[in-house]
């Protein structure tokens, strides 16, 4: 009796080490794990990430890692052990025992233990991916910067709709819709002929999409450069001009899809970011396989000072018919984009040269 009480009280204590590890691990989810190789390599190639949520993001993966591995050598170790040791079969017989180890079915307790555990640890992964998404998808972080983001066949178009006067040169708010062009846009939603037959919409509707007065657009030869502040809260505003399209940046740990007719679709359209917390240029990439030129369609993220982001601002908006490289360079950055480069997106291509060569561009 006392032999079984040991017995019952050692698997007991087993059981309580397993969840107890494994909810200390996913309990750390949103802190940075320890700087060394071990965690590092748990990353399994995920980049470091640049805002508040791609770090917690990150942090969860890593932990959710190490709960795993905590698991996962825990049984692993029961099952070697009752492979080569306690029930290995000869050194049962060495023992005398019989030809099978003791049968567990029906242990009622043992069954009811090995069902609510693992309903646990489900429970606990399910709560704190439930708590990384809710801060990534988020859009309550009072942005003070708003950017459009149109994706079209095989290219971007950026542009500034929203800016809080505390990044302006003159202290006031800047709205950069452009309302001719918006007008036009939102124009083409119906056909006066009665020609509408896409929900009571004309085929050419294009009223879904943002314009701005201060835009940058995407070219076969020059790669659109998104300049942005560090340390603010930002808006990303999605949409695409026809197929899928995907916004990425590796660096945010986050795509968000972009399509044509957001609402209609019942798609959101918007994310935030608490902050860009590194400065320095950053490539992004659609990841929605969207046709022939798919893989050639990229886009850089400058980040820069809140200050140099102003006077980048000031010299959009003396300049309106400067063209973003030099705008840039008025501000001490390079022209173009320094992460990534345009491919030659034509179709003939016999030699088979498929790059273009930055230093062509004049």
């Amino acid at each position: 009796m006392d032999q079984r009480k040991k017995r019952g009280f050692g698997r007991k204590a087993s059981l309580a080490g397993v969840i107890g590890l494994a909810g200390a691990a996913m309990a750390a989810c949103d802190v940075a794990p320890p700087d060394n190789a071990f965690f590092n390599f748990l990353r399994m190639g995920w980049p470091e990430g640049i805002t508040p949520e791609a770090t917690a993001m990150g942090n969860f993966w890593v932990w959710v890692w190490v709960a795993a591995w905590i698991i996962g050598i825990i049984m692993w170790g029961i099952f070697l052990y009752a492979i080569f040791g306690k029930w290995n079969a000869k050194k049962a017989e060495k023992r005398g025992d019989g030809e099978f180890p003791k049968q567990l079915q029906y242990n009622v307790p043992l069954e009811l233990v090995l069902t609510i555990v693992p309903i646990l640890i489900v429970m606990v992964i399910f709560f704190f991916t439930v708590q990384t998404q809710e801060k990534v998808v988020a859009l309550d972080k009072n942005p003070e910067v708003e950017v459009d983001v149109t994706a079209f066949q095989w290219n971007w178009k950026f542009g500034y709709a929203n800016i809080d006067g505390s990044l302006t040169s003159d202290g006031q708010d800047y709205v950069g819709v452009d309302e001719e062009r918006q007008a036009q846009a939102d124009a083409s939603a119906e056909n006066p002929s009665g020609d509408n037959p896409i929900h009571g919409r004309s085929k050419s509707d294009m009223s879904y999409l943002n314009y701005n007065e201060i835009e940058t657009l995407g070219t076969t030869d020059e790669i659109p450069v998104l300049v942005l502040p560090s340390q603010t809260p930002i808006q990303f505003n999605l949409a695409s001009g026809d197929v899928a399209h995907s916004f990425w940046v590796p660096e945010f740990l986050f795509k968000r899809d972009a399509f044509a007719h957001p609402e209609t679709n019942q798609q959101q359209r918007s994310f935030q970011v608490e902050a860009i917390e590194e400065e320095g240029a950053f490539v992004g990439r659609c990841a929605e396989m969207c046709g022939t030129y798919h893989a050639m369609m990229n886009f850089e993220l400058r980040v820069v000072s809140p200050e140099a982001f102003t006077d980048y601002l000031e010299y959009r908006q003396a300049n309106p018919e400067a063209p973003n490289s030099q705008a840039l360079e008025a501000i001490g950055e390079d022209p173009y984009a320094v992460t990534t480069h345009p491919f030659n997106s034509e179709r003939a291509t016999p030699n088979g040269a498929n790059s273009f060569d930055p230093n062509e561009q004049v």
